[in-house]
């Protein structure tokens, strides 16, 4: 028995460790995923404290996996990490069930799992964390308490002080889309030998006040006059995997006039930057004008990406810049999946449609050098 208790503590400490540990390298994709269960539901008005949520969630995650290793007050943990894991399974299974959130990012973005793997993880945890709450009197602490509540004041402060990091400087590990060294317009395309929905043509129509379904290949045999036409449309008959890594990402004039290959074939350097809305106008508008003024003595197009439209517009005529920067609305589910930075504008330098590199705004710094050394593009 003993044996059998320290691999299921073994096992369940280090998996919340780990599941921790790659949700707080991107804190805002598990807040977006929360955004996504609370549309679900309905329950928008939740949606302005996710990113709090997230970062407890995350630290909790890490500090129970800890708490578990170490046996450490194990009636208190044994009851929380229950109560997490029954609300945990009730979420994944509410996914693959439903079918309305296809994955629940149990594992951030850096693991991706289907709904139908994150329930069955969840159930193989639930029977593991149940056995460890039946036996947890049994469990034997392995340092002395002093010992142990030092080393999980440690965790959390390690936790949330990684988060933060993350937060304002970008995830350390690039899981995205979007990461460096990756082409856009690749990424925009169904993967190599993806397998397209397969989908059947439906007609609807009405007889005798009631509506009936069929294809083209079904059609009843006494269809004919007293059929009435209601509708058509596509079913799903099989999912296909041609989903492309890169969706929405859709850059428009404010005319509406889609410019995205336009900006992403055309050679040479250019320089996105990310701007959800208007807040970044107060944080970063001296760094905004430096780095301007580089890209314009090195005559590289600066393109300003904005869900803001408007408002964005309007600050840039009254600056006088608005001939210096080409605007772009974009989808805000785009911006938020390609700027990881909360609140300010996240810097893409790239070459065609290639990432070279990116930067939140609060290194733009680095933006300078790299800015720096690249070639006067009139001349090229």
């Amino acid at each position: 028995m003993k044996l059998l208790i320290s691999i299921a503590r073994t096992f369940v400490g280090i998996l919340f460790i780990f599941s921790g540990l790659v949700k707080a390298n991107d804190p805002l994709g598990l807040s977006y995923k929360m955004q996504e269960f609370f549309e679900v539901w309905n329950f928008h008005w939740l949606d302005h404290f996710t990113l709090a949520f997230s970062l407890i969630m995350i630290v909790f995650e890490i500090v129970a996996g800890v708490a578990i290793l170490l046996g450490w007050q194990m009636r208190l943990f044994s009851w929380l990490l229950l109560l997490l894991i029954i609300f945990f399974t009730f979420l994944t299974g509410y996914a693959y069930l439903s079918g309305k959130v296809r994955e629940c990012g149990c594992f951030g973005d850096c693991i991706p799992l289907t709904a139908g793997q994150s329930f069955t993880k969840d159930l193989i945890l639930l029977v593991l964390i149940f056995f460890l709450f039946t036996v947890r009197d049994r469990i034997i602490p392995a340092l002395r308490p002093v010992s142990s509540a030092a080393v999980l004041i440690l965790a959390t402060i390690l936790s949330f002080s990684f988060q933060w990091h993350v937060l304002v400087h970008l995830p350390s590990v690039d899981c995205l889309p979007y990461r460096v060294g990756n082409n856009i317009q690749e990424k925009m395309k169904p993967p190599p030998g993806a397998i397209p929905d397969s989908t059947a043509i439906t007609m609807v129509y009405e007889k005798a006040g009631k509506q009936v379904e069929f294809d083209a290949s079904q059609f009843p045999a006494d269809f004919n006059d007293s059929y009435h036409f209601v509708k058509r449309y596509d079913k799903l008959i099989r999912k296909g995997n041609a989903d492309p890594a890169i969706k929405d990402f859709n850059l428009l004039t404010g005319a509406g006039t889609d410019t995205t290959q336009a900006v992403l074939e055309a050679r040479g350097f250019k320089l996105l930057v990310f701007v959800k809305d208007m807040d970044f106008v107060p944080r970063t508008r001296e760094g905004f004008g430096v780095l301007l003024a580089m890209a314009k003595a090195k005559n590289i197009p600066f393109y300003l990406v904005t869900g803001d439209y408007d408002e964005l517009s309007a600050w840039t005529r009254q600056k006088g810049i608005d001939s210096l920067i080409t605007l772009v609305k974009c989808d805000a589910t785009a911006i938020k999946t390609a700027a990881r930075s909360e609140e300010k504008p996240t810097i893409y330098l790239l070459k065609g449609a290639t990432i070279l590199r990116k930067w939140s705004y609060a290194d733009y710094d680095g933006t300078l050098p790299a800015i720096a050394e690249l070639p006067d593009q009139s001349k090229q």
